[in-house]
């Protein structure tokens, strides 16, 4: 049996109305140190966030969750955080916000496979299959 690694992930949330808390799921991070896993994936549905907040500019939700994106893969086109190693981006990146783009708090999880573990929770918490 092929051993399992211990990895951390966050569901990467928008949040309209910090005040209200209300949110839709529209992203995963997840950490594997073992396997030196970081990686994050996002998808927008414009159709449900504006049915969800008509006044949210959804470019601007987009650009932050690319930024979020090119941290979590790290170098200089990710500016100063993107320099760091991958567990402080991983922590600076899920580190408590009141902003719009918000990350749920970590959780913990065992793997084979870092890449199927993203896979099968973004299916499950963002695409909803």
């Amino acid at each position: 049996m092929q051993d399992r690694h211990l990895f951390e992930y966050a569901v990467i949330r928008v949040v309209p109305r910090v005040e209200r808390e209300e949110f839709i799921n529209v992203g995963v991070i997840l950490y594997c140190a073992k396997q030196k896993f970081l990686q994050m994936r996002y998808h927008i549905d414009r159709d449900r966030l504006h049915a969800f907040s008509k006044d949210l500019d959804i470019d601007v939700v987009e650009k932050n969750l690319l930024s979020f994106q090119k941290i979590a893969q790290g170098g200089k086109g990710a500016g100063p955080i993107g320099e760091l190693d991958a567990p402080s981006r991983f922590r600076w990146l899920t580190a408590t916000r009141s902003t719009v783009v918000q990350t749920s708090k970590v959780h913990p999880g065992f793997c084979i496979d870092g890449e199927d573990a993203i896979d099968k929770l973004y299916r499950q918490l963002v695409l909803q299959d």
